[in-house]
């Protein structure tokens, strides 16, 4: 295989393995029964003027199963982290003591748990569609080459590399939302 077809496949392996790295990160963003502190990522807190994530402005830990205790490093942040946190509308109630905030997870029920594995098989959907996208792409290329002179044959066999690749990768998304399933619905 030429080099600029070893280019585009390496390039379209590439941007897959990105596609599954954001699944990973969206999936562990979703609640699974389990207190987990990456269910706080995505939110900010305004901090001197500036939003900023929880993590960087407070001790985040997990008491147990079903607790997350947070402990900022300043007193004047707890009723700005407890705002964020009720706008953010994760589905729990921050309770303060006036030292730290403490989340309980309330258990799943099975009509919360089927909701959240919506949302998990709706963020392996994406990630399939891109995945789709950088194959797409990939072959595009592949044909352009062969417009400016590249053998049928390997033209032909560049494509089932990138159609293997895509397929492999499929694969693995099915792996993570089934993974995520089982994590889910134990109770």
């Amino acid at each position: 295989m030429s080099e600029e077809l070893l280019l585009i496949t390496a390039d379209a392996e590439d941007s897959m393995q990105k596609g599954i790295a954001h699944l990973e990160t969206e999936l562990t963003k979703i609640r699974a029964g389990k207190a987990n502190p990456s269910m706080l990522d995505g939110i900010s807190v305004e901090y001197y003027g500036s939003p900023t994530p929880i993590a960087q402005v407070a001790n985040i830990s997990v008491l147990d199963v079903r607790t997350i205790s947070i402990q900022p490093w300043e007193k004047n942040m707890l009723s700005p982290i407890e705002r964020a946190i009720m706008q953010a509308n994760i589905g729990i109630t921050p309770q303060s003591d006036g030292n730290q905030i403490r989340l309980f997870l309330p258990p799943l029920t099975e009509e919360r748990r089927k909701e959240l594995f919506k949302k998990a098989s709706g963020e392996g959907e994406q990630s399939k569609v891109a995945i789709r996208n950088i194959r797409r792409d990939a072959i595009e290329q592949v044909k352009k080459l062969q417009k400016d002179g590249l053998s049928e044959d390997a033209a032909k066999d560049a494509e089932k590399e990138i159609q293997d690749l895509t397929d492999r990768y499929i694969v693995l998304v099915d792996k993570h939302l089934a993974a995520k399933e089982k994590e889910m619905m134990a109770v």
